[in-house]
């Protein structure tokens, strides 16, 4: 193929007003196939981008099995790791360094040297530095309005509740650096850490370029006061953050995104440690009336596409707008540097649906519950009013999703694959453990005696209905 010619783009086109479930007479207009519903292109979806999906790049089971002997799949891949890494240490975080990311390093260079990080720091640009400032204050500034604090209650006379919230000892933080480097998920980690008052924040990231050894990402994490980075990423780094090793400290819980690998690693690890989520390829719904811009929407599904893997999803009842945002796409997929993974998640992953309403559009988007949800809408407020699943939402047509990805305020480590119908995205909140405190005088335990032996009683427990009586009623000690 001539360097300048670009792939044909493919997406999924699906007639909705029609659904078979509303009207049995079908006559749906779309390029998907006759008999394509929006549910069932929506449950497809969801189920390709779910860790079931086991969505793994040909290059990733081609090294699986060059380093495994054996095609595994990548389930079996994580627990064999998890296992070898939880029984041999810091030997075998090594060696999977060495067998996945081809990087033979010794265990004294796991960890980044000090002087590395300020070296990054100095050689990165001063506008650079002053766009982190600037970022580190908007997350500082939501998340510290957010932050839990503590709840005292006296509900009467002698009897004190208090919900008690304290900072994790120490957390580990996973940054990706496959295919591009993230110096904002180290903002939208460590920020929101350090708000809490989290004292101990380590960060892995892989041994490549784009990982451990981008300046970017290290003066980052140097502006941040983080100074304590290992050059370990995949899902031996997962297990060395949650078993611990002699050359890595155990955490007490791991956070960040990654890929197939390190979100079933962060799976299987759940349990010895906390976790944020169990999250998979970025997702976005765009639904949009008569009002939107074509060219916004090509541009907001594209953001998402370029992740490859990655969903992007046009919602509207206006027939003429998915013609527009289609034409959109193509002129710009010409200007993209990735312009042909983007495709190829387009056509795996992408789709224009057009549904009877707005009604009908807040329906299909709450069963899909998307990572991202951008409302370009003329009254964006009455639509999220009608949408309880999201993970991030970001309203009217000036709000693209990428200032929640970048700088607004907000962790952009989201819930995927449909679990914000009960995950919660990430927050300085996220790295607290709360616990209750209860304080009654003798007065108040006497009024409310009563009440616990009887039900302790019915329960059988009179251990426990004894604990109380022998307080306010001495002869139950003899």
């Amino acid at each position: 193929m001539p360097a300048t010619e670009q792939p044909r783009l493919t997406i999924a086109r699906v007639d909705a007003r029609h659904d078979a479930r509303h009207d049995a007479r079908h006559d749906a207009r779309h390029d998907a196939g006759d008999g394509a519903h929006s549910a069932s292109v929506l449950r497809d979806l969801r189920e390709k981008l779910s860790p079931r999906g086991d969505v793994v790049s040909p290059r990733g089971r081609a090294l699986t099995e060059q380093v495994f002997g054996a095609p595994l799949a990548p389930a079996e891949v994580v627990q064999r790791i998890c296992a070898d890494v939880r029984a041999a240490g810091t030997e075998a975080v090594l060696k999977y360094g060495a067998a996945l990311d081809k990087a033979s390093l010794s265990r004294d260079e796991l960890r980044v040297p000090a002087a590395k990080l300020v070296e990054a720091h100095q050689n990165v640009s001063r506008d650079l530095l002053d766009s982190i400032r600037r970022i580190r204050d908007n997350i500082i500034a939501f998340q510290s309005a957010i932050l839990h604090q503590d709840v005292r209650v006296t509900p009467r006379p002698g009897v004190e509740l208090w919900q008690r919230y304290v900072p994790l000892r120490r957390v580990g933080i996973c940054v990706p650096g496959g295919a591009a480097a993230y110096p904002s998920t180290v903002l939208m980690t460590v920020v929101p850490a350090q708000v809490a008052r989290v004292k101990e924040i380590a960060v892995i990231a892989p041994p490549t370029p784009f990982g451990a050894y981008n300046e970017v990402m290290l003066a980052t994490c140097h502006e941040l006061g983080v100074s304590e980075v290992y050059r370990v990423g995949g899902a031996q780094g997962i297990a060395a953050l949650a078993y611990g090793c002699d050359a890595i400290p155990a955490v007490d819980k791991i956070v960040g995104p990654g890929n197939l690998f390190v979100a079933l690693a962060k799976k299987h690890v759940y349990g010895t440690v906390d976790i944020d989520s169990f999250a998979g390829p970025s997702e976005v719904i765009v639904i949009a009336d008569q009002s939107a811009n074509p060219e916004y929407i090509a541009a907001d599904l594209l953001a998402q596409a370029e992740h490859s893997p990655g969903s992007a999803i046009l919602i509207t009842w206006d027939e003429g707008l998915i013609d527009k945002v289609e034409a959109a796409l193509e002129r710009q997929l010409a200007l993209l540097e990735r312009a042909e993974l983007t495709i190829d998640s387009l056509a795996s992953f992408g789709a224009l649906i057009l549904v009877r309403d707005a009604d009908h559009a807040c329906q299909l988007t709450d069963e899909f519950a998307p990572e991202h949800l951008h409302i370009q809408t003329a009254d964006p407020d009455a639509m999220i009013a009608k949408i309880k699943n999201a993970g991030a939402t970001f309203l009217g047509h000036h709000t693209p999703v990428a200032l929640g990805d970048y700088a607004a305020g907000p962790s952009h480590v989201l819930p995927t694959g449909g679990t914000c119908t009960w995950a919660a995205g990430l927050s300085s909140n996220s790295f607290l453990r709360s616990s209750s405190v209860t304080q009654f005088d003798a007065n108040a335990l006497n009024q409310i005696s009563a009440d616990v032996e009887r039900l302790a009683n019915e329960e059988g427990l009179t251990a426990h209905a004894r604990s109380v009586s022998i307080r306010h009623n001495p002869t139950t000690s003899t």
